[in-house]
Formats: C-alpha cells, sequence, structure tokens
C-alpha cells in the first residue's frame, strides 16, 4: 500500500503526477495555508507531509502525528519546522538547497538596480499622469557601476550576487562566519571584511544570511548608524534579520539613501511605514519566483519525501541525527 502524504498547498502538475505514482496523497487544493488546528487533523495517519515556508510546523502539531516520518520543506530555509521537537520524535527533516541561488540572486539585483535608479518611483509617477516633460533634475539615483557592494553571508546566493556584481565592475567586500579560500576570492574577486567596515564602506549591502538566533536583528539602528548616508539596503534573506522599525527610521530620516525588501519581519504583515515611503522597494517575498525554479523545488521536495518513505537516506537532509539513533 501507499504510504499516506499531506500537501499543503497546490504544487505543479508534474510534481504531483511523481508524488502520486509513490504515495497516497492528500493534497490542500487551497491558495491559502492550513490552520494549525486543520494541520494538526489532516496529519493524522500521514507518513509524510510536504510544506511551504509559510507553513508553521510547530512541536505540537507534531505530537497527534504519531505515523509521520518525514517532513519535506520546499525551500532553503527552514526556520518554519521546529527542527528539534521534530529529531526528538525521530521525523526527517528535509530542504530545497542550490535550485534558487541563481534565482534569488537575479532578483537582488534586479532590487538594487530598482532602487538606486528609482525605477518603481518613475512608473509610479508615469501611471499618476504627472510626466509632464524631461527634467534635468527629475528622479535622479545613483550609479551602480563601479561602486562597492557589501555581501552579508556569502554563500551560494551570495556568490551568485557576486558574480553578478562583477559585470558592474564594482568593488565586492563580503562578511561571513569564515572566510573563503584565497583561491575563491580571487576568481571571484571579493575582500573579506569586518561587518563595521563593511556597513562603513559599502554603497550597496545585500543581505544572504538564514535566519539563526545569531542572525535575528543582524541589522539593527546600531549597523545603519554606520551605513553611509548614501547608502541602500537590500533584504532577499529573511525579514527577521532585519530591525524593521530601525529601518523605518533610517529610512524616513535620511540615515540611509533607501531599502529595497523581498522578506518582512513579520510576515505577511508589512510595518505600516514602509507602504508609505517612497525610498523603499517592496516585493511579496519572490526571490525564487520563477517557473522553472519553483517546479524544481517542488521536484527536489517530492524526491526527498519519496526517497525518506523509502527507507533511504534522503539528499537533503537537514537533520542527519535521526538517523544514528
Amino acid at each position: 500500500m501507499k504510504p499516506p502524504v499531506l500537501v499543503t498547498r497546490p504544487i505543479p502538475t508534474p510534481v504531483l503526477v511523481r508524488l502520486e505514482e509513490h504515495c497516497l496523497v492528500e493534497l490542500n487544493a487551497k491558495e491559502i495555508a492550513l490552520s494549525p488546528q486543520e494541520l494538526t487533523e489532516r496529519l493524522r495517519g500521514k507518513m509524510g507531509l510536504l510544506c511551504l515556508l509559510t507553513d508553521r510546523i510547530a512541536g505540537g502539531l507534531l505530537v497527534s502525528a504519531k505515523e509521520l516520518r518525514v517532513i519535506s520543506n520546499v525551500a532553503v530555509g527552514f526556520d518554519n519546522v521546529d527542527v528539534a521537537a521534530a529529531t526528538r520524535r525521530g521525523i526527517l527533516v528535509t530542504n530545497t538547497p542550490g535550485i534558487l541561488d541563481e534565482t534569488t540572486a537575479d532578483l537582488a539585483f534586479a532590487l538594487l538596480l530598482s532602487v538606486a535608479r528609482r525605477v518603481v518611483e518613475g512608473d509610479r509617477l508615469i501611471r499618476r499622469g504627472e510626466f509632464r516633460e524631461w527634467n534635468i533634475n527629475m528622479l535622479l539615483g545613483e550609479d551602480v557601476f563601479g561602486k562597492t557592494l557589501g555581501i552579508c553571508g556569502c554563500g551560494r546566493i551570495g556568490q551568485a550576487v557576486a558574480r553578478r556584481a562583477r559585470g558592474f565592475a564594482m568593488r565586492i567586500l563580503y562578511t561571513a562566519r569564515r572566510a573563503l579560500p584565497g583561491d575563491v576570492e580571487r576568481q571571484m574577486g571579493l575582500s573579506y571584511a569586518s561587518k563595521e567596515t563593511l556597513l562603513r564602506e559599502s554603497d550597496f549591502v545585500s543581505l544572504h544570511l538564514p535566519l539563526t538566533p545569531e542572525t535575528r536583528h543582524y541589522i539593527t539602528r546600531g549597523e545603519l548608524a554606520f551605513m553611509k548616508s548614501t547608502a541602500y539596503l537590500i533584504n532577499t534573506s529573511r525579514g527577521p534579520v532585519v530591525d524593521e522599525s530601525a529601518l523605518v527610521e533610517a529610512l524616513r530620516t535620511g540615515r540611509i539613501a533607501g531599502a529595497a525588501l523581498d522578506v518582512f519581519e513579520d510576515e505577511p504583515r508589512l510595518h505600516p511605514d514602509l507602504a508609505i515611503l517612497e525610498n523603499v522597494v517592496l516585493t511579496p517575498h519572490i526571490g525564487s519566483a520563477s517557473r522553472e525554479t519553483r517546479t524544481r523545488m517542488a521536484m527536489m521536495a517530492a524526491e526527498n519525501l519519496i526517497t525518506a518513505l523509502q527507507g533511504m537516506r534522503p539528499p537533503n537532509l537537514v537533520n542527519p541525527q535521526v538517523l544514528m539513533k
């Protein structure tokens, strides 16, 4: 008999077909997250769960999911899953690394260009019918070519952003828990810097950090005070990495020139002042939102789930200690 699994949201048809070849699939066909109560009810008797980053898989949900063997998260990050609780219960947790690197880097650079050149402001101006004639002082932004980019967190996505920055002849600083090997730095034109040095010297600061207790509020009022008044902050990582209230204050007072955000501290709730500030570009967590990438992510998650339910080690296992018990 096929193992029963729950899929919390609609997924691309080829992925659903692949899952149904090996599993008895219960699908939430609505584009609305299941409530904790609904998740609890639907998880009863399920051996597998395929979920999204916006699904909160708290430890309490797992108490009644006595048959659950694997949680397959369609995301690189897995801060939405109580991994410690899953590990205690012997439940494998998997993610989808690597696939979305280039797509997310595309968006990070698109946001950088948009906020620097005031693209969104220009679009709104035209739509309001306020474009009367060309003016030498209209919507003056900042050049990107030849400027300094600071990358906080230089993993796969950070390095993909660095590759794009080289095309703009940018000086590239990075900071991370550990410096990259010297040959990688030379090949990519990267220079390691302390966090404070990076913030002080960069014209653009791009965040590519996982959300951990150590990175929560990685950018606060203190860090923003180090930045140039002409600098821009770009965040395509996780919302709580930035103290949103401090950022709003910095944007409102001109402490920094602008920001571009794809993620938010209390997502999907938006700090009310962000919506009215002109010097910020906002997108609704679409870093990986290309058809190709989202399909590949979902297929990787499906393969993780299928492999685990077949009794083998899934390729992208977050908590390998479960297998050591």
